[in-house]
């Protein structure tokens, strides 16, 4: 790998007053797992070759026929040498950084919470409700092996998912997101703002807001709206207006909140967007969230979604199977279900017009990007740029 491709070095990252404290050694163990996914990245373009050239004519001299599924291609490819290296790498280097990330936090845990409660003192800009009930797809699993996902408490007043979360995304993206980790809500508020230049909302909502970091660059650029993040994990949702509060963003309100079940008016928006968040949900649910942004949104409104890309009928079975190894390996057991979904049906069946629809790409801005390579070069293991977005307007 050549020096102009290496990831940039982990002491680039923003350290707002809610980010962890890391000493040397854990600084290092983040640049080498960064730098390992990036070289995995490039070991992953050996899965093609080896499935060509050994596994697809060993599949067709044993059975006379090609491979007619991904269920077959799995089978038949997980004897393959040089994709179990790569795939175990890949796993391993997963279970790795959340095993970083834990220890970093956990050892200041109390600290963390204490730093939080300090910054969201005597606000109502910060909305808890221990009524809202996690959904049962999400208590299934661990998302991406990440203990406990998104709302397990530790202690009380627990921030650890969140500030866990906030110090791995550099790992998992090489670098790609920038500083604050924020490329995809700057890459939503730069589409915006070139396409719909007169669009001037008064009112947003981000739904699956996590730790607020894709939210807060929408916020920023339209100062004058009231914009409300919401998400059930209530440590997201305290570390997340903390954090805002340090970087001065004010016009933020973090709400606990189920999207598939919100308390706010009909047509009450002018904006619903989300960022990276229908494939994490299960069931039913994603149809019930899409009826709720039908219903919150104003005629006129927008809604745009920053998801996985879907499938297409000319991509091969291959291609298929490998955008969804985070399914198999890396807890992601809805990531296939927003692969295989058609987003016009999906919206269609809330309320949308087909006419109204819109797929866009978007690309992710990256302030530490150096201009050696693009800043939103897919990030590993056959996957497709990072952002893929569609949505409508309500008419």
């Amino acid at each position: 790998m050549s020096v102009r491709n290496l990831p940039p070095v982990y002491n680039k990252i923003a350290q707002h007053a809610v980010f962890p404290e890391m000493n040397h050694d854990e600084r290092a163990r983040y640049n080498f797992l960064a730098n390992l996914n990036k070289h995995l990245a490039h070991v992953s373009t050996g899965n093609k070759v080896a499935f060509e050239n050994r596994v697809e004519p060993k599949f067709e001299k044993e059975h006379g026929r090609k491979i007619a599924s991904t269920e077959e291609l799995k089978e038949a490819i997980s004897k393959d040498s040089h994709y179990q290296m790569w795939s175990s790498l890949r796993r391993s280097t997963m279970e790795m950084r959340q095993q970083a990330g834990r220890s970093i936090v956990l050892r200041q845990a109390e600290a963390l919470r204490d730093k939080v409660k300090a910054l969201n003192k005597g606000r109502d800009s910060l909305v808890l409700d221990e009524s809202v009930e996690v959904p049962a797809y999400l208590l299934a699993c661990d998302n991406h092996i990440m203990p406990g996902s998104y709302h397990t408490e530790l202690i009380e007043d627990d921030v650890t998912p969140a500030a866990n979360y906030d110090t791995g995304l550099f790992v998992t993206t090489a670098g790609l997101l920038g500083r604050y980790s924020d490329g995809g809500g700057k890459a939503i508020v730069s589409w915006v703002k070139k396409t719909y230049p007169d669009f001037n909302p008064k009112r947003i909502l981000d739904i699956g807001c996590g730790m607020g970091h894709n939210v807060l660059p929408i916020a920023k650029a339209f100062p004058d709206a009231e914009v409300i993040g919401i998400d059930t994990g209530a440590p997201m949702l305290r570390y997340a207006h903390a954090r805002a509060m340090d970087l001065g963003v004010t016009n933020v309100k973090f709400m606990q909140m189920d999207a598939a079940k919100t308390t706010f008016e009909d047509e009450s928006f002018d904006w619903v967007q989300s960022t990276m968040f229908f494939h994490e949900t299960g069931g039913k649910s994603i149809y019930k969230i899409m009826d709720e942004v039908y219903r919150v949104l104003k005629p006129g409104g927008l809604t745009l979604h920053i998801e996985q890309p879907q499938y297409t009928d000319d991509m091969s079975l291959f291609e298929k199977f490998i955008r969804d190894w985070d399914a198999l390996y890396n807890n992601e057991p809805y990531w296939s279900k927003m692969h295989d979904i058609e987003p016009l049906d999906l919206m269609k069946a809330s309320g949308f017009r087909a006419e109204d629809f819109m797929r866009i790409g978007a690309k992710a801005e990256n302030d530490l990007d150096d201009g050696s390579e693009k800043a939103n070069e897919p990030e590993d293991h056959g996957r497709s740029p990072i952002w893929n977005v569609f949505g409508a307007i309500k008419n």
